[in-house]
């Protein structure tokens, strides 16, 4: 690798490298600097000599990031971000966005009851902004927020880390869903009828937990790890699904499926706001962090 300085570095070099991860393609990464795909190469050739080391390799899907790539991410990310938070402290009241996005990290449930909602008060207090929802759950999304994949996040927990902040915004329950027009089911009815289980592992769900603890048991004829597919699954069946009561709702004022409560008591769990500490003074993130909790009142 060559010797190099930061007074040797075009700075530039930085946000080429931030957009060829981001999006995994040179045109892409072209279209997002509004530049031309030929700047774009000529910057990872540059790229590729600073650091000694390929960075991103071509695939069938476009270009992967090397080990080296993913290492130097979260650091460069940092770079650029404290240099935006810098101009942004010039003029903390611009309403320009224009060209500016933020991901927002959230599972299919919350962007299926909340995305509207949520893209609606983002609007309303920073115009022109490009809201990017990102998969993502309790488990994963500290890592992601720490290595900047995200910049917010909103999920039943998982911001237990010292380098993360959290707000609650909310507590959630569980509710089931089916395809009839009755009012209620019995927890007899509940374990006689066939169900559709939404989990990332497809075997285990939070209702199996609750129903061994009355040493009982459901039949899963169906298992997905998508909310989004559930109407597709459920209508015209005699199967229940036990979802998180924010989705069922959303999902039933859509699709003509009705919610029930659930005969099973499950326990309720918090849904938080959560982001890295050191981003909090960002003008931009606080405006958006300030829409999405009163988009929960």
């Amino acid at each position: 690798m060559n010797q190099m300085n930061i007074a040797q570095v075009d700075l530039n070099l930085l946000k080429t490298f931030e957009a060829l991860h981001d999006e995994s393609s040179a045109s892409r990464a072209a279209v997002r600097l509004g530049v031309t795909q030929s700047a774009i190469s000529a910057g990872l050739r540059r790229l590729r000599e600073v650091y000694g080391d390929p960075l991103f390799v071509r695939t069938g899907r476009g270009l992967a990031p090397t080990l080296r790539a993913n290492q130097l991410k979260p650091v460069i990310s940092e770079a650029l971000e404290r240099c935006r938070q810098s101009l942004a402290m010039v003029n903390p009241d611009n309403q320009h966005y224009q060209g500016r996005s933020v991901v927002l990290g959230l599972s299919d449930d919350f962007e299926i009851a909340y995305g509207r909602r949520l893209m609606e008060a983002i609007a309303r207090r920073a115009p022109k902004l490009r809201v990017i929802f990102r998969q993502t759950h309790s488990q994963i999304v500290a890592g992601a927020l720490l290595d900047r994949t995200l910049d917010l996040a909103i999920t039943a927990g998982g911001f237990a880390h010292g380098r993360l902040s959290r707000q609650v915004l909310g507590e959630g329950d569980y509710r089931c869903l089916v395809d009839s027009d009755q009012t209620s089911i019995s927890l007899d009815e509940f374990v006689a009828r066939e169900h559709v289980l939404v989990s990332s592992g497809g075997f285990i769900g939070i209702t199996d937990e609750g129903l061994a603890a009355q040493g009982l048991s459901r039949q899963v004829c169906a298992s997905t790890s998508h909310f989004a597919a559930l109407p597709f699954l459920l209508k015209g069946s005699q199967a229940v699904a036990t979802i998180p009561g924010h989705a069922a709702q959303a999902i039933a004022a859509m699709t003509g499926l009705h919610v029930l409560p659930c005969p099973l008591a499950l326990p309720r769990y918090p849904v938080e706001l959560g982001w890295r500490t050191q981003a909090q003074l960002d003008p931009m993130l606080l405006k958006v962090r300030e829409a999405i909790v009163a988009s929960f009142i």
